[in-house]
């Protein structure tokens, strides 16, 4: 069965197109059929792929205006296992033109329907607001993925992101859950972060993830050469970071032979 996870936090800055990149990645690396859906009209996960979103006619923006089905803008990638649905500036304008429509939260999640078979994971990068596009995206979803940054500021807004999701599972997807919240840019030599870690897990206990997501250059680097960290970088932290956390996830859903085979990824692609 398919997994729909979200990438979300209204909060810019916080990890989480690196997070939808990498993780969707490091699932395909594990050999399970992976889609991103880049919702942010920015079109950051795209270029992080090395896509030039420009040169796609359509997008996702024309297939939540019903123009087109997703499956005629899959585009693939480096990694065999990962496909993108690209995004471009046009994104900016769904917002206003599905204000109108009949059933305009359910948009992507009809959409998504008609390639559910063909995928094990798909992955949603939402963009950094809780506008009509993170609703579509968290009506679509199984689950959300929380990026924290490890800084001053980690809980402000998360909770008003909490209340956003419990609305949504509440009226509009009941089956919605939080996947976990993901500390991001963790400086071990800097006490607030472990000071941040803690109150989080004390606020939030069962729901972190165990995977720590450090501060790392080449994770920081990886976007402009248009690679995932995995081929960019395989022995760097960063990379070793979303390994573990696709592993976490392919344990929790009881993929325990692929979980063990992301730890022969790092050799594997190396040699």
């Amino acid at each position: 069965m398919v997994r729909i996870i979200s990438i979300s936090n209204q909060k810019g800055g916080v990890g989480k197109t690196t997070t939808a990149v990498n993780l969707a990645a490091s699932l395909a690396a594990a050999e399970r059929s992976t889609l991103l859906i880049d919702l942010d009209p920015q079109g950051n996960a795209c270029s992080g792929l090395g896509l030039a979103k420009q040169q796609y006619s359509k997008s996702i923006y024309h297939v939540l205006l019903g123009e087109v089905s997703i499956a005629e803008v899959i585009v693939p990638t480096a990694l065999d296992f990962l496909n993108v649905v690209p995004s471009n500036a046009d994104l900016v304008a769904a917002d206003l033109e599905l204000v109108s429509a009949f059933s305009r939260e359910y948009k992507l999640k009809n959409a998504i329907r008609s390639i559910l078979g063909q995928y094990e994971f798909v992955i949603i990068d939402c963009p950094p607001s809780l506008n009509l596009l993170t609703v579509n995206a968290l009506t679509a979803a199984d689950s959300v993925i929380v990026p924290v940054q490890c800084e001053y500021y980690a809980l402000e807004g998360l909770s008003e992101l909490l209340k956003t999701i419990q609305l949504i599972k509440d009226n509009l997807n009941q089956r919605l859950e939080i996947e976990g919240i993901l500390l991001t840019m963790f400086d071990a030599r800097n006490n607030l972060s472990h000071q941040v870690v803690q109150e989080i897990k004390q606020h939030f206990p069962n729901k972190v993830f165990k995977s720590l997501v450090p501060r790392n250059v080449k994770l920081s680097e990886s976007p402009s050469h248009g690679k995932p960290i995995l081929l960019y970088d395989i022995r760097s932290k960063g990379s070793v970071s979303y390994l573990d956390l696709a592993a976490e996830l392919l344990e929790k859903y009881k993929d325990l032979k692929s979980a063990q085979n992301l730890e022969s990824v790092q050799n594997v692609m190396v040699g």
